[in-house]
């Protein structure tokens, strides 16, 4: 017989293995990973986490202090550390800047963006920030001893500006004061280069630019949805938020 090998059975079996791999990759994730943003803590997350645990998902949310960028990206850190398999980062506003850096981790499998910063590695987001325009929160930023909160009137007004008076205050009252110079800090990669993205641009933003939301969501790549929200579309809009969560999680 022929010892030499069917060439063609030996690259179609190379071909199948190749397409194989993408597959393997994306595993379905069992964990999800939730990472606040400013002027908020953990609660934020209240009105999106039951329906993910009901779905069967492992769900945890970040306390992140907000003293600095290394300081955040650290407690993000250590909730991965605690997961026991593939997992999806899911960052709102500032907190996609500690899930950008944090990210790279190898249990992470997609990342999720809501109304979320999502710098590049050593960005200089402040300035890709100016080049549009200044929101109306920004008048109710009030800084004292090195830390800075929002009034009562840009929080209920513009910064949860779609969720039933009540709640906003109640969100108002667990707001939590952020370094003043939180969001100079750079990160030192961009895990949205490498892993799948998905993004939440918030249509009504009245805290970050919803053009720069899209710029942001554009650049990556990521798989995007435009909601009619205000900054806080986990709050106002959870079943939407959820549904593009699942679907990172595969």
């Amino acid at each position: 017989m022929n010892a030499i090998p069917n060439r063609r059975a030996v690259l179609l079996g190379a071909l199948a293995a190749g397409l194989a791999t993408p597959a393997l990759a994306r595993t379905p994730a069992k964990n999800i990973v939730l990472v606040h943003g400013a002027w908020a803590d953990g609660s934020c997350w209240n009105e999106v986490i039951p329906s993910l645990q009901a779905k069967g998902f492992n769900v945890t949310a970040v306390q992140n202090p907000l003293t600095s960028l290394a300081d955040d990206v650290a407690a993000t850190r250590r909730v991965l550390a605690r997961q026991d398999g593939p997992t999806v980062l899911v960052g709102h506003s500032w907190g996609g800047v500690p899930i950008t850096e944090a990210g790279v981790d190898p249990k992470v499998t997609a990342l999720v963006y809501v109304a979320a910063r999502a710098p590049d590695a050593g960005e200089d987001f402040n300035a890709l920030a100016a080049t549009y325009p200044t929101m109306p929160v920004r008048a109710g930023v009030v800084t004292t001893d090195g830390y800075s909160w929002l009034t009562q009137d840009a929080f209920v007004r513009f910064f949860a500006g779609d969720v039933e008076p009540a709640r906003a205050l109640a969100l108002f009252a667990t707001q939590q004061p952020i370094a003043a110079n939180l969001f100079a800090g750079r990160t030192t990669v961009a895990a949205w280069r490498d892993k799948p993205s998905f993004y939440a641009v918030s249509a009504n933003d009245q805290t970050t630019s919803p053009d720069l939301e899209r710029f942001l969501a554009k650049r990556m790549k990521a798989t995007t949805i435009e909601l009619p929200s205000s900054h806080v579309s986990m709050i106002s809009h959870p079943k939407a938020i959820v549904d593009l969560i699942i679907r990172a999680a595969g």
